[in-house]
């Protein structure tokens, strides 16, 4: 029986790839895509694959198949000009058009199955006017040609918008995913396997971080951090954990943490993040997540704060504890800011009020603490990569020839990404005859140890 090819539209940086091979035990054939960082990316994981590093419309993908079977195909067009994430900005039409190299290819090469994955504002894909905002009561209007182009190859066609989180994913992040065939075959959608409310529960984006790795106390930093970011870490905390009758305790048991979003201005209140209980939300092409985590010990006092008519005072604990600081000032000045702790004297004070005292008692599961420390940094692009779903031995951090790939590019290929959990589902679900053995984990090197082992 024919194996018949697998190809990798838009492949970046592997996600559907590396699902794909998750789901069948077999590499594609054949990825395309336009950006030499993303081949370089695809290709360390994928040494096997044919890689045409073009653009999609002018890939001689007839000329590579020379007449065999192609049974998938897999197609991930560029979705920022359909986004909402553009918001009011005009929209990009070159980038709009990428759908139709699906068709261009589909019309060449008739693969038995063509899965699509986009972000659902797909469905409203529709003419530009002239500064390039889409025309509202012509909405939808290019989507539905698109359908039935397809449809006029001979294929059925079905779509959904799945939660990757549903699925086992440890990440929200909501697609359109579409599903062509023409070989006769029903259109299968994979059953949910995971829940909001109910078990097997959602997975929490907590059990992914490096808890070795807690980043930079926000006290005794050269540059004091933005305004803006103290404003979300205090929102955070505010909403995070001492609002919340469960924060997120770290496994030390020492500390809550929580994670902040640096997504779009800052707002009064605004509290974006999320707790790390649940799946991160949708990852993006710049690492938009910041790890906040505060230190905390039983709080041993039994006054819970103070009067603003005496002295600040710092609170410690009777011996063979911490020394703590149960207050810490938040000062703003101009766009700058910055925090700093009530165990030492009083930054400069101008005419104008520019002080804000944060005093913090917590009450988790019936005990009193109080924050001693408040940490932060950003989430590696090894985090992010696992919260994304992709397995841990997915090499993002050099290519083949073993030269470093730069941490931009790296959170900017799982950023840009399908989400491999949902690729492996939808192919085990509609494709499950192409099926050749499992996935070989990539072998990586320990360099502590300076030897070659499986991840």
């Amino acid at each position: 029986m024919e194996v018949g090819l697998i190809i990798d539209c838009f492949a970046g940086g592997g996600g559907a790839s590396v699902g794909i091979e998750m789901a069948l035990g077999r590499q594609v054939d054949v990825a395309v895509n336009h950006d030499p960082e993303a081949i370089r990316m695809h290709k360390v994981n994928h040494p096997d694959t044919i890689h045409l590093t073009e653009d999609i419309f002018k890939a001689d993908l007839k000329g590579i198949v020379k007449g065999r079977k192609v049974k998938l195909m897999w197609a991930s067009p560029d979705c920022t000009s359909h986004s909402k994430a553009k918001g009011s900005q005009p929209r990009k039409s070159g980038l709009r058009i990428l759908p139709w190299a699906v068709f261009k290819h589909a019309r060449e090469i008739l693969p038995e199955v063509i899965i699509m994955e986009n972000v659902e504002e797909i469905q409203q894909w529709g003419p530009l006017d002239e500064k390039g905002y889409p025309i509202p009561e012509r909405k939808g209007e290019d989507y539905k040609r698109f359908i039935t182009a397809m449809c006029s190859l001979g294929y059925r066609f079905d779509c959904r918008e799945l939660i990757a989180a549903d699925y086992g994913a440890p990440t929200t992040r909501k697609r359109w995913y579409a599903i062509f065939r023409r070989d006769g075959k029903d259109i299968v959608w994979p059953e949910q396997t995971h829940f909001k409310d109910s078990e097997p529960k959602w997975k929490q984006c907590g059990e992914f971080i490096d808890w070795s790795d807690l980043g930079k106390s926000i006290f005794s930093r050269k540059k004091p951090l933005a305004e803006a970011t103290q404003k979300r870490i205090a929102n955070g905390i505010r909403k995070y954990i001492l609002e919340n009758p469960e924060p997120y305790i770290v496994k030390n048991e020492e500390a809550v943490a929580f994670l902040i979003q640096y997504h779009g201005e800052m707002k009064a209140g605004d509290s974006r993040g999320q707790r790390l209980m649940e799946p991160i939300k949708t990852i993006d092409t710049s690492n938009r997540y910041g790890l906040v985590t505060a230190f905390i010990t039983k709080f041993y006092k039994s006054g819970t704060g103070q009067g603003c008519d005496e002295p600040l005072h710092t609170i410690t604990t009777s011996p063979g504890h911490f020394g703590l600081i149960s207050a810490f000032l938040i000062k703003y000045y101009g766009s700058g800011g910055s925090c700093q702790t009530v165990d030492c004297p009083l930054n400069t004070i101008t005419t104008k009020d520019r002080f804000g005292l944060v005093n913090v008692v917590l009450d988790i599961k019936g005990e009193k603490y109080i924050l001693k420390d408040i940490f932060l940094r950003m989430l590696k692009p090894e985090e992010l990569k696992l919260m994304q779903g992709f397995p841990k031995d997915y090499i993002i951090n050099r290519d083949i020839k073993g030269r470093a790939y730069p941490i931009k590019e790296q959170v900017a290929r799982i950023g840009n990404s399908v989400v491999p959990i949902m690729a492996q589902k939808l192919v085990e679900a509609n494709c499950p005859y192409l099926k050749t053995g499992e996935r070989m984990p990539n072998i990586i090197i320990d360099e502590s140890e300076q030897q070659l082992k499986f991840a």
